[in-house]
């Protein structure tokens, strides 16, 4: 598949994100670095994620909006979006008949040993202090994103690189867009410290992921989450939502939704069956709330999945989802 194919970014985002809210990207090993250009048809909603990659997105038409933790954020055409590892977000919607947006995601280790020497800490600067007032996008009349789009497509017509002196012009080319960032928000008061605290803050979260994770389908109350992360119920609410964006009755709804999206995707259950396995009281409370989460009832949702432009067939194993990287859809046990 040529590296400059518009594809479907719905195929690619929703069913990639696990129970702690983490978006996963199968990278090549070698050089963990990948472009994709994506296309935003019918909006589809998806959860708050993040991911340990970091992401830039120029938006090539139209106008997407961005939810992050509890800011939206407009970014229109020609305009570059910087997201890092830390903050949880989602695409909240767009304008245009297609939007569109090229897509540019790496680890920040190819640029060499992970926040290490200041030389590297520098090119990953506009990443690493990103706090919750970071301005994220960089409009195109500064002239950059038109400079980064340049390069973004060189990185591009390289991928997949196979060869050493291909290798070596993806990175070039990577380090002269990280450069561009730098210089351009060299006056933004921020630091490394903000990505510790931050790391620090998803790691006292991490055993509660894990406890949805593994009880989502019995009775889960805010108190219950509150005892694993050791904190007071009060004290979990408010800071599980300045960490996620969102409270954790909201997170552990649209976990519970998703896992009936893959049921009434990969299996044969009824509704009936498919609302008690998730962890819903009732059969009529799970169509309100599926519908409130997708916008369409969950036996509308099982029907257009039968159409043969889903991107899955429903023959799948249970755990089986579609898997980003590579050139071809590939297939993953993936427990969510």
């Amino acid at each position: 598949m040529a590296r400059n194919k518009w594809e479907d970014a719905n195929l690619f985002i929703a069913p990639n994100i696990n129970a702690a809210g983490v978006h996963a990207w199968r990278f090549d090993p070698a050089l963990p670095i990948d472009v994709r250009f994506w296309t935003f048809g019918k909006y589809t909603p998806i959860r708050m994620n993040r991911h340990e990659y970091f992401e830039l997105v120029l938006v090539d038409s139209g106008e997407i909006t961005f939810e992050v933790l509890n800011r939206s954020i407009t970014v229109c055409r020609g305009d570059l979006f910087l997201m890092g590892s830390t903050l949880f977000h989602r695409l909240s919607g767009h304008r245009g008949v297609t939007a569109k947006g090229i897509h540019l995601f790496f680890l920040p280790e190819v640029t060499g040993p992970r926040y290490g020497f200041s030389d590297d800490t520098q090119y990953l600067m506009p990443f690493l202090a990103q706090d919750p007032r970071f301005p994220h996008v960089m409009p195109a009349k500064t002239g950059v994103p038109g400079k980064v789009l340049g390069l973004m497509r060189n990185i591009a017509a390289e991928l997949p690189a196979v060869s050493a002196p291909q290798r070596l012009l993806v990175k070039t080319y990577l380090k002269m867009i990280l450069a561009l960032l730098a210089v351009h928000y060299a006056a933004y008061q921020g630091s490394e410290s903000v990505f510790s605290r931050r790391r620090q803050d998803l790691d006292r979260l991490r055993p509660v992921f894990e406890f949805v994770d593994q009880h989502y389908q019995e009775p889960i109350m805010v108190q219950h989450a509150a005892s694993v992360a050791h904190m007071s119920a009060s004290h979990f609410a408010r800071f599980f939502k300045q960490v996620t964006g969102q409270s954790f009755v909201t997170h552990l709804t649209h976990f519970r939704v998703e896992k009936a999206k893959e049921l009434l995707m990969l299996t044969g259950k009824t509704i009936a069956e498919v609302s008690e396995e998730v962890g819903f009281c009732s059969q009529s409370y799970f169509g309100m709330i599926f519908r409130k989460v997708t916008q369409i009832p969950p036996g509308e949702y099982r029907d257009r999945l039968a159409a043969p432009t889903t991107g899955v067939p429903r023959s799948q194993g249970r755990n089986e989802v579609a898997v980003l990287g590579g050139d071809q859809f590939k297939t993953s046990a993936v427990v969510l």
